[in-house]
């Protein structure tokens, strides 16, 4: 009698993300000795958190959390913490520096080319719009008033306005202002996990960082000569 035969172990493929992530990992290996180590090491833990955020395909709450951490990893500056500067002016410095050094102008490209999709979705949405919160706020007290729909409104027509003048430094900031709220609610425990209510913001968040980090890393990896500072926590040997 025949012994059957051995399965085949199946072959786990890649999706075109996760092949991104590693065709960066390997220009990284083969380029880190060329530059300063607390940039290699940020790179390197900014792609290690994009690829625990490609695992996440099913849960887009740590899908979006992941992104995050890889955006924070590639922005934050250790030097910015005597500063005491905001975290939106630390990360819209970092877009200056991104934006300056895209020769190619991939990010405005990515810009154009998804405005009419998860660009356009994320600036309509009004529940990443912090003054929407500051007036839900605000209406929930005695006599309160808000103007966040006349705010809203003037966002929206600033977002058009920079992108059909690329203005990709001021397009991409507001993008990032609305991640940052989005940011806020999972990270500060203001919505549940996994949530109904929330599923087209985060959904329209993790599409955004998903198409915006690898190209992020990858002006990064290039510029390696730029001054990105120095990071929070260095590796200590």
């Amino acid at each position: 009698m025949k012994k059957p035969a051995k399965a085949k172990p199946a072959v786990l493929l890649r999706t075109p993300e996760q092949e991104t992530i590693e065709t960066l990992s390997k220009l990284l290996r083969a380029t880190r000795d060329s530059m300063p180590k607390s940039h290699a090491v940020r790179l390197h833990r900014a792609l290690s958190w994009l690829k625990c955020a490609s695992q996440q395909l099913d849960n887009l709450d740590l899908r979006f959390v992941s992104l995050w951490v890889a955006f924070n990893a590639c922005y934050a500056n250790g030097e910015d913490a005597d500063k005491d500067l905001r975290e939106r002016e630390a990360f819209r410095t970092f877009v200056s520096k991104l934006v300056q050094h895209d020769a190619n102008r991939c990010i405005y490209n990515l810009l154009w080319d998804k405005f009419s999709g998860p660009v356009k979705a994320l600036i309509e949405n009004r529940y990443v719009f912090q003054p929407f919160w500051e007036g839900q706020r605000s209406l929930a007290k005695e006599n309160g008033d808000s103007q966040w729909p006349q705010r809203f409104d003037h966002h929206k027509k600033n977002a058009m306005q920079y992108l059909a003048n690329q203005r990709v430094t001021l397009l991409l900031a507001e993008v990032l202002d609305r991640l940052y709220v989005l940011r806020n609610q999972l990270m500060h425990g203001g919505a549940t996990f996994q949530s109904k209510i929330n599923r087209a913001q985060v959904r329209d968040g993790c599409n955004m960082l998903a198409m915006l980090m690898p190209v992020f890393v990858a002006i990064m990896l290039e510029a390696k000569d730029e001054e990105w500072g120095e990071i929070y926590y260095p590796v200590v040997e």
